[in-house]
């Protein structure tokens, strides 16, 4: 009887694993041919195998600087995203005051709020204050997203530590911030890359706040993936080679934090 049934889930797996990876597969296929290739034939691997489509992502300014544009500002929104939350994670989860739970209703609210929504406010403020077109300007908009988030995955974890380990740690004459850095921080890593995680992620892909705060000097990848299209038509192959670079960033952040985003799942707060 549970054979059958062994099989039945085998079988399914395998297909939702072929259904999830062959987006992925054809556009790495379609990375290695040319454009002519592309829109004449239907081919399951290249005919004319060619590295052009990458050599011309390397060797243009106008498409790898986007890679790099994006990584400063998702460097910059992780690295201010998690100190911030980190204070505001451990008082959720060991301090009662008025208006609390309102209060981390409210934050999640602001991760739950399309992004357009806020479009408008970032534009004139920006222009206002003359932050248009630089990297800090994206990390700061994207702080209103990761932070809620952030302090939502770490106030999950900070609650799993007894709260014998604080007292403890105050009677043998901690400091706070000896005991947050020294003993606290510590226990809670897994939540710290969990949430560096979905931080970057966030960052990495946001295209509408981005591409609107950003014109030249830091314009992200993403926007520029969206800027394909010359007298000739749409650059297919050029574009399915940024978006296979577009996915190797994720996958090295998902290769070095995949027991913690497992732990997170196991607490339940992924």
């Amino acid at each position: 009887m549970n054979k059958p049934r062994f099989q039945a889930r085998t079988l399914f797996l395998l297909a939702y694993i072929l259904f999830a990876l062959l987006p992925i597969y054809w556009m790495v296929n379609m990375s290695f041919k040319t454009n002519e290739e592309i829109v004449s034939s239907f081919t399951l691997w290249p005919a004319a195998f060619t590295w052009a489509n990458y050599m011309t992502i390397f060797t243009d300014a106008s498409w790898y600087s986007g890679y790099i544009n994006s990584l400063i500002y998702v460097g910059i929104n992780t690295v201010i995203s998690i100190p911030g939350a980190l204070p505001a994670a451990y008082a959720f989860s060991r301090y009662s005051f008025i208006g609390d739970k309102h209060v981390f209703f409210w934050l999640l609210t602001n991760r739950m709020t399309p992004p357009a929504v806020f479009l408008l406010p970032f534009f004139q403020l920006y222009t206002t204050v003359g932050l248009m077109d630089t990297h800090i300007a994206v990390a700061l908009a994207h702080l209103l997203f990761n932070v809620p988030l952030a302090v939502w995955i770490l106030e999950g974890f900070m609650s799993g530590i007894p709260r014998e380990i604080d007292e403890t740690a105050y009677i043998d004459g901690y400091s706070f911030p000896r005991f947050f850095i020294r003993i606290f921080l510590p226990l809670i890593k897994a939540g710290v890359g969990v949430a560096a995680f979905f931080c970057f992620m966030f960052s990495w892909v946001e295209l509408l706040l981005a591409r609107t705060l950003t014109s030249v000097n830091a314009k992200p990848i993403v926007a520029t993936m969206t800027r394909t299209v010359s007298a000739s038509g749409m650059d297919w192959a050029t574009l399915a080679a940024a978006g296979v670079l577009t996915i190797v960033p994720g996958a090295i952040v998902i290769w070095f934090v995949r027991h913690y985003i497992a732990k997170g799942f196991a607490m339940g707060r992924v």
